[in-house]
């Protein structure tokens, strides 16, 4: 469907599980959508030879290595997608800003609040485009409630409640994985999916929290070692042969936000029979929304005023005037997880063409991070009332 030929060169960096997705995404993206600029996958970027050779020959990227910087030093590269663990986010986005290259990079945006604003910093004064990928904000119905917030649906915000439960490490000999290593992770449970409902409801609401108060749990503190089977968890070679854990399994806080309003937030990794419901409601004066990914073409809207029933309404976002869904199927037949990335792409290439604003910035990304370290600062301290840290920087980039 893209109408243009001027090509937009991909290098994506990594080759686990997020590396398949957004593999996916570019490919998918101007085959639904029309496209100002077109991507095309060019060089993908891993740490063995061997699975980073497999991994291009079998997703179809024309060239592989295991440097990185092979990536940022080419000047037929046009972006560089950064999919890997938290520890090499700075690095390679401040080097792929420095070289001219637009940044897509993975969330959280990095596993500490210095590196977080350094890359804000440097997006803020790059003539390229940054983004992080906050990949939720493209599913039609959170952007559908998007629109209904900004129009006054829900009146004053007063309440935000926001949980995002999973169950694969429920399992106390589940295996060992980056993603349990502090050095290579930042945190546990509240990086990697807390992150998201932070996020979501900052978005949402259109209000930054600036203050919380936090507990959080590590329920089991080694684990196997991890196999060589590939996937989220992979297998334990040996259960007698643990690693500790040194992230969260869990995480809860209340938090104050700037507008007024009064949050709750859960996040974990241990929730039995919870797969992956990132779940969020947001009630005012006038309204509320309410939504739940494991039904993810669905919004519950509430209105105080014209429902005589007192009840919610659940509306099918599957319209094709509702936010993506019109480049899809037919109306009632839903879209899926992967669909957010693709969204997420054609949006990062309508913002590289100058069609829309940049969302969400590496400065938004920032503002997570921030909100991520007193979430620890606070569960550190008995759970004292902790104020979320103002910018370091005054920084002026693309607008949210």
């Amino acid at each position: 469907m893209t109408t243009t030929t001027s090509p937009l060169r991909i290098a994506l960096i990594g080759t686990g599980f997020m590396g398949r997705i957004h593999t996916q995404a570019w490919r998918t993206a101007p085959r639904f959508f029309d496209l100002p600029l077109d991507p095309v996958p060019a060089l993908l970027v891993g740490r063995r030879a061997d699975a980073t050779a497999s991994f291009a020959d079998r997703q179809g990227w024309p060239e592989h290595s295991v440097d990185w910087r092979e990536a940022v030093e080419r000047d037929d590269i046009d972006v560089i997608d950064i999919c890997t663990p938290g520890d090499t986010h700075a690095e390679i986005a401040l080097a792929a800003l420095a070289a001219g290259k637009h940044v897509l990079c993975e969330k959280p945006l990095a596993n500490s609040v210095a590196e977080a604003e350094a890359m804000a910093d440097a997006a803020a004064h790059a003539s390229d485009i940054a983004m992080c990928g906050f990949s939720y904000r493209r599913t039609p119905a959170l952007a559908l409630a998007k629109e209904l917030i900004a129009d006054g649906r829900v009146g004053e915000i007063r309440h935000v409640r926001a949980q995002y439960l999973q169950d694969w490490l429920s399992d106390p000999d589940a295996p060992h994985t980056w993603r349990l290593d502090r050095d290579r992770a930042g945190s546990g449970a509240l990086g990697d999916i807390g992150a998201h409902s932070i996020d979501t409801a900052q978005w949402l609401a259109g209000q930054s929290i600036d203050a919380v108060s936090a507990v959080m749990r590590t329920f089991v503190t080694s684990r196997p070692r991890r196999g060589e089977v590939e996937g989220l968890g992979g297998v334990a070679a040996d259960p007698t042969d643990r690693l500790p854990v040194t992230v969260d399994d869990a995480a809860a806080f209340t938090a104050r936000f700037d507008g007024g309003a009064l949050g709750v937030f859960e996040a974990t990794r241990m929730s039995t029979g919870r797969r992956n419901a990132n779940r969020i409601e947001i009630a005012g004066d006038r309204g509320a929304i309410a939504f739940d990914f494991e039904r993810m073409n669905e919004l519950e809207v509430y209105d105080a005023a014209a429902d005589a029933a007192q009840g919610f309404r659940r509306v099918q976002v599957t319209e094709a005037r509702h936010p993506y869904a019109g480049a899809w199927w037919p109306v009632g037949h839903g879209l899926g997880y992967e669909h957010l990335f693709t969204h997420q792409a054609v949006d990062f290439v309508r913002a590289i063409a100058g069609e829309i604003p940049v969302s969400p910035t590496f400065a938004d990304a920032a503002q997570v991070q921030r909100v991520l370290a007193a979430v620890e600062q606070s569960a550190e301290h008995d759970s004292i009332l902790t104020p979320v840290a103002p910018a370091i920087r005054e920084t002026e980039g693309n607008p949210a």
